[in-house]
């Protein structure tokens, strides 16, 4: 199983038409404010002596904070463009990039291989995927824990959609992070929370946590307040 072309191009179009300036996705905060957080939700149940695997990786904000909470860190992304930023934004070489498309098991299997038992970061990439494809990318984060790994998912529950409507109709229109995105045919919050707990349960890992959170993006309300979707988030491993 693959995505459909016209969710790869429209990845593929976002981000190829995004520079690499830090924050002009509007999804890409600072680690201080997004992996920072979920690290310390994670911590408690992770063996740091682990990888880590950053799922939609995006041009690696996070990936390269979690590669100094963890032994290594691997970002994976299904856009080619995206993982060319992420790649530029790390000439040191702190984090590892690669292309991969978390509906292909065959793919993802060959990570797992590679790496081992991996704990998984999975920041609001189900509540964006095609509805057929979701139960494959919970899938992906099951085949990449392994026995020894765990996973932190967060994502945007249903009232997400009212912050984002309210800042879609703001006087002057969307903010041009927003209307990027909207452009690109790209659809937030798509997937209710009832869905996404449904989705893990069935990957057969066990929850070992989870709360009440909020996915900080890089954008303002007229206001002046940044906003800031509601979120879940959880905590999962093998027990």
């Amino acid at each position: 199983m693959d995505v459909s072309p016209r969710y790869r191009e429209a990845w593929e179009g976002y981000w190829t038409a995004t520079s690499d300036t830090p924050g002009e996705a509007i999804w890409d905060a600072d680690p201080s404010v997004t992996a920072a957080l979920d690290s310390e939700r994670l911590l408690p149940y992770a063996d740091t002596a682990l990888p880590i695997v950053d799922l939609g990786c995006g041009n690696g904000t996070q990936t390269r904070y979690l590669a100094t909470r963890f032994a290594r860190a691997v970002g994976v992304d299904l856009s080619l463009a995206a993982i060319g930023h992420a790649r530029r934004a790390d000439p040191g070489g702190i984090a590892e990039f690669s292309q991969l498309d978390l509906v292909d098991a065959e793919a993802v299997a060959r990570l797992r291989e590679r790496i081992g038992d991996a704990h998984v970061y999975l920041r609001a990439v189900i509540h964006q995927s095609e509805p057929e494809a979701r139960s494959a990318v919970a899938a992906a984060v099951a085949a990449l824990v392994g026995r020894r790994g765990r996973a932190f998912v967060t994502e945007p529950t249903p009232a997400s959609k009212d912050v984002l409507r309210q800042v879609a109709q703001a006087p002057d229109g969307p903010p041009e992070k927003l209307r990027r995105v909207l452009e690109h045919g790209l659809r937030p919050a798509e997937a209710t929370e009832e869905e996404v707990r449904r989705l893990l349960g069935e990957t057969g890992l066990t929850l070992l946590d989870e709360g009440a959170g909020v996915l900080v993006q890089t954008a303002y309300l007229p206001d002046g307040a940044r906003v800031e979707l509601p979120a879940r988030w959880f905590v999962l491993g093998r027990t």
